[in-house]
């Protein structure tokens, strides 16, 4: 099973090209695969017979899973490549390994690390009133992030004992986890286990009626909710909101909007002006184009824009302009439309969906008002465009009078992940990006 996007973990076979028996081209389509992300036909890795389908249709397996066989003309079998040879399989299907042997990969560190030794079988004594990481004590001079500070509390660690390979000697979250795992020194007494967590309390069950319908999620609404609730678990999620005046856009739209369609095959829309003026000004903030590493931030220097398209209320997906810095306004709009065409027809391959480092959700188009989005991981941010609507604002006269007027405005909505970034440099970015829209000179880029 080949790796189709750079956070897929599993895929669906939901065809098989050839059957057992069959005559196998090297390059030639042998199956499809589903994932969350795309859609995609697999090549044969090699020529000769398929010996023997291991995976059925429909059926959903980790990648790396082994999936088929691949004879010899004669029928029988080649022997599985050695691990130095996965060159010979092209780049985009991984080498087959036996099953016995694939492993899926390694899922991203949880926030909390686990008790290294199971509890005792006798009951724990009752925790304390106060927090764990309050009794964690450190040497002078120590500074001990509130993470590290956690996980030496839950591995009932002492701090003084831990060398610190950090900056300065500062102790990381590897050297508590090596500590924890490394056995304890002679004459030392082991650490008592931690008592288990309690278990949250299961869901109640749903009572289905006789008049219910029951909608089995499909491939892409399972992976679409995990991707979700996970990203709720990992990022503190802060909704920030602020008004746009979109009227020098609306300007141009109105008097370019049909040569541009004539031009182009497509509509002027929002997007692409709400998409320029985002990426200038993540030039001016660049820590909301980032992902947070291991206790500390990745800015990113290029800007991949992720951009939801809805495919047709089945499923989303987040496609993915790539060096968005570079393009104008006309090709940031040619670049949308593409990837959302081929989103929709299910032609996207996995470089249109990978790499992104901040995303666009627009469901403007709806007339929605505002709309608090969950982070796409690993990035930091996510803006949705919201409906746009013409409305009475106040503007003020060349002789600094104040007049009322009708406008088009909009709102922003950005969520973000307030391990971060503050609310602050969030703020600044949406006035950048309001100030853009409302100021800019969009006729003379378009």
């Amino acid at each position: 099973m080949p790796q189709l996007g750079e956070t897929v973990t599993e895929g669906t076979v939901t065809r098989w090209f050839k059957a057992v028996g069959d005559q196998v081209a090297r390059d030639e389509p042998l199956f499809e695969v589903s994932t969350d992300k795309v859609d995609s036909e697999v090549p044969a890795p090699a020529s000769g017979v398929l010996a023997e389908i291991l995976v059925a249709e429909g059926d959903t397996v980790d990648v790396g899973t082994r999936l088929a066989v691949i004879g010899d003309s004669a029928g029988a079998p080649e022997p599985a490549p050695a691990p130095a040879g996965a060159e010979a399989a092209p780049a985009s299907v991984p080498a087959a390994a036996p099953a016995a042997e694939a492993a899926p990969p390694t899922p991203p560190p949880a926030p909390a690390a686990t008790p290294v030794a199971p509890p005792a079988p006798v009951p724990a004594p009752p925790a304390p009133p106060a927090p764990q990481a309050a009794a964690v004590s450190a040497p002078a001079g120590t500074v001990l992030s509130p993470m590290v500070r956690k996980l030496i509390a839950d591995h009932g660690l002492d701090a003084a004992s831990i060398p610190g390979t950090g900056v300065g000697g500062r102790i990381t979250r590897e050297d508590v986890e090596a500590a924890a795992g490394a056995p304890p020194a002679p004459g030392t007494a082991p650490a008592a286990p931690v008592a288990p967590a309690v278990p949250a309390p299961p869901p109640p069950a749903t009572v289905v009626s006789g008049r219910d319908e029951i909608v089995p999620f499909s491939n892409i609404r399972r992976r679409t909710a995990e991707h979700m609730v996970r990203s709720k678990a990992t990022s503190a999620h802060t909704l920030m909101v602020k008004e746009a005046d979109y009227e020098r856009v609306e300007q141009v739209r109105r008097e370019h909007g049909r040569r541009f369609a004539d031009e182009e095959g497509f509509n002027l829309t929002y997007l692409p002006f709400a998409a320029r003026a985002t990426v200038e000004a993540l030039a001016e903030f660049p820590h909301l184009n980032a992902s947070v590493g291991d206790d500390a931030l990745i800015v990113h220097r290029d800007v991949h824009l992720g951009i939801a398209v809805d495919l047709d209320n089945e499923g989303l997906i987040v496609p993915v302009v790539h060096h968005a810095e570079e393009l104008t306004l006309r090709g940031m709009a040619r670049r949308i439309r593409d990837l959302a065409d081929r989103a929709r027809a299910r032609r996207l391959s996995a470089d249109d969906i990978s790499g992104g480092t901040f995303s666009i959700t627009n469901a403007g188009p709806f007339g929605t008002l505002i709309t608090g989005a969950i982070i796409n991981q690993p990035q930091v941010a996510i803006l949705s465009t919201d409906g746009v609507s013409r409305k009475p604002v106040v503007i003020e006269a060349a002789d600094g009078s104040e007049a009322i007027a009708i406008h088009s405005v909009g709102l922003l909505a950005a969520t973000f992940d307030h391990r971060a970034v503050d609310g602050a440099y969030v703020a600044r970015f949406l006035a950048r990006v309001a100030s853009l829209l409302a100021e800019r000179d969009w006729a003379a880029e378009l």
